[in-house]
């Protein structure tokens, strides 16, 4: 019997509806634009990028997979999201920016292009899918033999739940509410552990520190309320 495929219809139906706005720097997305040249920083501090085939999973409208493209990198984006792809496709074409799209799971994308990846980045999509330990297996899978995969997610506690929830969403409206789920939230150990049933060796991890007052985001290591992590798969690059 076939697992039910890993997505939650409220999750693409909440997207959906915010396809528009994934380019508007003012718009719900501005919070991902800030984050941005963190997350690319921290990519490219751990591996080189240029030449490499990587793959952007739940790449929505494109901001991180067009940073990757630029950066020298042949990119693949997918996504359970159509409407963000139509916008990630639109933009890719109008930038003449070389970037495979694809309407696509990642489960089901893992099964065809198994170990066909130099670099797999699953970034702020990991709370938001009924199985998290899935989404990790798939990503193990699409890696080369010695490969990086980047996660980045929110941490579990209540820290989180005042910051990223009732600051975020209810005090500041930097997010719409509704964005975040508590319960699908992820501690590092426990993010950890699930990497490593999948083959998977951590390597770095740093959190993102929101200054309100400025309206900017700095990084530093160790885990907070939002987190990103490097890891490597087994066996030697090939």
């Amino acid at each position: 019997m076939e697992k039910a495929i890993n997505i939650d219809l409220t999750e693409i139906e909440k997207f959906n509806k915010l396809a528009k706005t994934w380019w508007d720097l003012k718009g719900p997305m501005a919070m991902l634009h800030l984050l941005n040249p963190l997350r690319i920083n921290f990519v490219v501090s751990h591996v080189e990028v240029f030449g490499k085939k990587i793959l952007d999973v739940g790449c929505g409208g494109g901001i991180l997979t067009e940073s990757l493209c630029k950066a020298g990198a042949f990119v693949t984006g997918i996504d359970m999201t159509s409407r963000s792809l139509d916008v990630a496709k639109e933009r890719a074409n109008r930038e003449q920016l070389n970037i495979n799209y694809f309407l696509e799971d990642v489960e089901l994308f893992a099964k065809k292009y198994k170990a066909a990846f130099d670099i797999v980045t699953c970034l702020e999509v990991l709370e938001h899918v009924p199985d998290s330990q899935r989404v990790i297996m798939a990503c193990a899978e699409l890696l080369k033999p010695g490969g990086h995969l980047f996660l980045s997610t929110i941490n579990r506690n209540i820290k989180s739940y005042i910051f990223a929830i009732v600051g975020a969403e209810y005090v500041l409206n930097l997010l719409p509410r509704g964005t975040h789920n508590y319960k699908k939230f992820i501690g590092p150990s426990e993010l950890e552990k699930k990497a490593q049933l999948c083959g998977l060796n951590l390597e770095s991890i740093s959190r993102f520190i929101y200054n309100p007052f400025k309206r900017t985001f700095k990084l530093k290591k160790g885990a907070g309320v939002n987190y990103i992590t490097c890891f490597k798969s087994g066996g030697e690059e090939k």
